[in-house]
């Protein structure tokens, strides 16, 4: 890894209110590769320490009903995911926008922990919730469902389908072996039908809904493609980056669509993102898109953030400030 300066998130940034004193730690027990619970102590005598009030809580129907409630009345301080990618989306769709979230990694990829600058010890957590900063981000919407990172439809979400349904408690990187090789052999790379809207920042959606119309007022036909990625952050396994632009802060979602489907034509696209060269491929489509929709003749399933989202169709968007994050003081730009 990189030894230099990490960069600065662009978003404007927010002092935590002094008076909130109250912290929520929501448990993910069967989050990552192993268990979580010595770093939970840890934080929580930490926290202690500074003067916090503090409840751990494992059933996501309590932690919402307490952060809600506490955020309601000006006292909480933070809520804390105890996960990975999946947590966090899932307390976001639990709670109710304003509510200050930050995490404490423990998960197999933790895209958005990283990416926002989020260290996995006890301590860097607490030096976080004590003197860090509350930044604004969109998230995105695939049928009322709030993502954070991505959605996909395809492939890599037919593996993800194939994990979690022989999932019996915290997954390892060896649990996606067998789940791949079984794509491999049996998924057909069916058409997906992509319609899309793209609208000036500011601009209000038309009440119509989709199929997608164009900015000239026009209706659009589908773009047929057999592999699908929208992002909301530039986030992706294994530290792909197939949509480096993607900007949370922006309104908008990246698309990176790949129009052959086939094993061949997969590594081909892979090999292309990993030298991001991608872009450049006449059969590769990059748009930033408010609304977009996604259909297909056969039983296609999509994943949000690394988990099962459902099949298709599904209708998404960006919902623009929606998520609020408590990030590390030197990784947020101070609000003018």
């Amino acid at each position: 890894m990189s030894g230099g300066p990490k960069a600065v998130l662009q978003q404007p940034a927010a002092s935590l209110p002094p008076e909130a004193n109250a912290v929520v730690i929501s448990v993910n027990p069967i989050a990552g590769a192993r268990s979580a619970w010595p770093r939970v102590e840890r934080l929580v005598g930490l926290l202690s320490d500074q003067g916090f009030r503090v409840e751990i809580r494992t059933d996501l129907s309590e932690v919402a009903d307490l952060a809600n409630r506490w955020h309601g009345e000006g006292r909480l301080r933070a809520l804390v995911g105890v996960g990975g990618d999946g947590t966090a989306a899932e307390l976001v769709n639990r709670t109710e926008a304003g509510v200050p979230l930050t995490m404490l990694p423990s998960g197999n990829e933790n895209l958005l922990a990283r990416h926002l600058g989020l260290g996995a010890s006890p301590e860097s957590i607490c030096r976080t919730i004590t003197d860090g900063k509350l930044i604004r981000l969109d998230v995105g919407k695939a049928n009322d469902r709030i993502f954070l990172l991505m959605i996909s439809c395809g492939f890599d979400a037919d593996v993800v389908r194939r994990v979690h349904g022989r999932r019996k408690g915290h997954i390892r990187t060896r649990d996606y072996f067998r789940p791949i090789l079984e794509s491999i052999r049996h998924y057909e790379y069916p058409e997906l039908r992509l319609h899309w809207e793209q609208l000036a920042r500011g601009s209000q959606p038309p009440a119509d809904g989709l199929p997608s119309i164009t900015p000239d007022g026009e209706c659009s036909p589908p773009v047929i493609v057999r592999w699908l990625f929208a992002f909301n952050l530039p986030c992706y396994a294994g530290g792909l980056r197939l949509a480096p632009r993607a900007d949370g802060a922006d309104a908008l979602l990246d698309i990176c669509a790949f129009r052959r489907g086939s094993l061949r034509s997969g590594l081909r696209y892979a090999a292309a993102v990993v030298f991001r060269q991608h872009h450049r491929l006449a059969d590769c489509t990059m748009k930033r898109v408010r609304r977009l929709q996604v259909t297909s003749d056969a039983e296609v399933p999509y994943q949000l953030d690394g988990d099962p989202g459902g099949l298709l169709p599904v209708d998404v968007e960006a919902a623009p400030d929606r998520l609020t994050m408590i990030v590390p003081k030197e990784r947020a730009k101070d609000e003018k």
